[in-house]
């Protein structure tokens, strides 16, 4: 068999095999329904399938703010849209956040391309597949994925109209940072009044309790504001801190805020290794435009040690790779039996840099160390697109190992089973659960 001979099989397997999809966002099916229009689900038209990542591009590129509200305004037509972006996706189209927008309106909605002649094409078909029962379709009968994990933006932990398809995270973000804020969020959640440390500490206790059994993980994306280097503070120094959060003034300091939240943090990791819940973190780069302290991006492997050392029943899930440090998160995975790495949204950030980390990584770490695919959306659509980013991806890495002799072609419909399908299975046995 010849090396393109060999590189089309292996495509042929990769597009066969089905996915399990360890990272997404997605709101409730009901939501997309809905004519509220907010920050997750600014509008209802081709135009949502910007706001998932690919309009950080355009931001990068140039586009204003109120370019983008328009864009997003619901009462704006197809074709000023499109005549609004279209200077700013010229410049942006061949990024892996473009490109998933390229391959999801062709393949979904029959769209030959992103153009002026197109648009009444592209604005019919998202209304033609927006209909009840679109998930199902969309991720299963489209992209090939059997389930989803969701860390949902709305809720600690959403209890789905869909538990079979959309498996859920419980989001410690809330429960660990503790603002006034989050306090009044857990307090209309769970219908309880929070007065003292003890409530607090109960009502994570009673979110673990309801939701533990349900859940497949617990997710903090911390990350995007604090170093992940979280010291264990005395139970009493914390009690103090949450004491004057809530009686005395909201402001108590990045020490006392940072002291209570390190307390919360491994108060929740506790209780992850209680219900044996993985955990997964985010790590490397960040979903903003003009923020991003790349100093303490580049820390976050140093820091994921001291939890890799403290926890070892824990299995921790480090996101995306930690991109652009990703060679740290080869060397962190092959070290500790502990860590495993995600590549959920890293191939959309880079499919260049994602293809060469999979090929460097299965030479170099158990196989069942990685997890190869998370769409990390709001939006279900774009599923599609970075699905098959990913599958093109996983099957290049693979097609280039074995042309190098590194892998056998008799190993492969196992290798791509388990890095598809089995390694999620295994590290969140409640995926597959009935």
């Amino acid at each position: 068999m010849s090396a393109t001979e060999t590189a089309t099989w292996i495509e042929d397997i990769v597009a066969e095999t089905v996915l399990v999809d360890t990272h997404e966002h997605l709101v409730e099916e009901s939501r997309r329904f809905s004519p509220v229009f907010d920050r997750l689900l600014p509008c209802d038209d081709w135009s949502l399938l910007f706001r998932d990542y690919l309009q950080q591009d355009l931001d990068c590129a140039g586009m204003g703010a109120e370019e983008k509200r328009q864009f997003y305004n619901p009462e704006v037509s197809a074709v000023d849209k499109f005549r609004i972006v279209y200077p700013y996706w010229e410049r942006v189209q061949h990024t892996g956040y473009a490109k998933t927008f390229s391959i999801t309106i062709q393949k979904l909605y029959g769209v030959k391309s992103f153009a002026i002649e197109h648009i009444e094409q592209l604005s019919s078909q998202y209304r033609e597949v927006k209909k009840p029962g679109f998930y199902e379709h969309v991720l299963r009968d489209v992209c090939r994925i059997s389930e989803c994990h969701v860390n949902s933006l709305e809720r600690i932990f959403m209890q789905t109209a869909q538990p079979s398809l959309l498996k859920q995270d419980i989001s410690i973000m809330e429960l660990s940072r503790c603002n006034l804020a989050d306090i009044k969020n857990v307090e209309s959640e769970l219908s309880v009044q929070i007065g003292s440390f003890d409530d607090w500490l109960a009502a994570i206790d009673r979110y673990f309790e309801k939701c533990g059994p349900q859940a497949v993980a617990i997710k903090y994306v911390g990350a995007y504001y604090r170093a992940l280097n979280f010291r264990h503070v005395d139970r009493h120094v914390a009690e103090q801190y949450f004491s004057t959060l809530i009686a005395v003034r909201p402001f108590i300091g990045h020490e006392g805020a940072q002291a209570l939240e390190d307390y919360l943090f491994h108060y929740c990791l506790r209780k992850a290794q209680e219900y044996r819940l993985p955990v997964k973190l985010h790590t490397g780069y960040l979903a903003t435009n003009d923020s991003m302290p790349l100093s303490r991006v580049r820390e976050n492997a140093v820091d994921v040690c001291r939890l890799l050392h403290a926890y070892p029943d824990i299995r921790f899930v480090l996101m995306h790779m930690g991109y652009p440090y990703q060679d740290e998160y080869v060397a962190l995975c092959k070290q500790y039996s502990n860590a495993y790495v995600d590549l959920c949204w890293a191939w959309i950030i880079n499919p260049v840099a994602c293809v060469r980390f999979l090929t460097e990584f299965l030479v170099s770490v158990p196989a069942n160390k990685i997890l190869t695919f998370g769409g990390d959306f709001i939006v279900a659509e774009n599923v599609v697109g970075h699905s098959v980013i990913a599958r093109r991806g996983i099957a290049e890495s693979i097609s280039a190992l074995v042309d190098r002799r590194w892998i056998d072609r008799g190993a492969l419909p196992e290798l791509v089973t388990r890095l598809m399908k089995l390694n999620a299975e295994e590290l969140f046995p409640k995926a597959t659960a009935a």
